[in-house]
């Protein structure tokens, strides 16, 4: 039954984690192409764009780290199957909203990268979650778990927590004046972080 679920959901979450993606993509080709007047990325196409792919992988990272908690305080074990799945989607985003930034604003200048992060503590700040996120991305694999071993895969792989924070950091500096958006995602990362501690975790009870 589990494995019937698994090959039927897995696909369907890999179709809804693409559809921002590719909403973004046509957008971008209606706007190039068909109607330059188009204001569904807004006045500002660019700017736009890189917050949406940011926004989106730092959803779909939260995802991924919700899956542990659901199993603990919920009993939910099915969320655990999707979490690789799940990260690898907020790497993608991420490494879209880099890209996207580095090309369209530095003009893929490693200069003006390495000064951009020298002096904006909010770009340094989501370099460091882009990169917290690349080694997890690059040993995802079940080959990379079985070369790496167990233990030593689980220990890289807690790097994903200095990414949550780098990243919930960067988004709070990122926008103007006082906005509530930031923090509360910012709220949701510590109490999935939280719900890792063991003594806040729901007692169970001896069979």
């Amino acid at each position: 039954m589990v494995l019937t679920a698994t090959k039927l959901t897995r696909p369907a979450l890999h179709l809804l984690a693409a559809l921002p993606l590719l909403w973004l993509a046509v957008s971008w080709v209606n706007l190039l192409f068909i109607d330059q007047t188009s204001l569904a990325l807004s006045a500002e196409p660019v700017a736009f764009s890189q917050n949406f792919t940011g926004l989106w992988a730092f959803r779909l990272l939260l995802l991924s780290l919700a899956a542990t908690p659901a199993r603990v305080w919920l009993g939910w074990r099915q969320p655990l199957l999707y979490r690789r799945m799940l990260g690898l989607w907020a790497f993608a985003y991420a490494l879209v909203h880099f890209l996207l930034y580095w090309l369209l604003d530095l003009q893929l200048a490693f200069g003006a990268l390495a000064a951009d992060i020298a002096k904006r503590p909010f770009i340094l700040l989501g370099m460091v979650g882009f990169l917290a996120l690349l080694p997890l991305a690059a040993t995802s694999t079940r080959a990379a778990i079985k070369r790496l071993g167990g233990r030593p895969w689980q220990a890289l792989h807690r790097a994903v927590y200095l990414a949550g924070i780098a990243v919930a950091v960067h988004f709070i500096l990122r926008v103007k004046g006082f906005q509530w958006e930031p923090w509360i995602y910012a709220a949701i990362l510590v109490l999935l972080l939280l719900s890792r501690v063991k003594f806040l975790q729901p007692r169970r009870r001896a069979l």
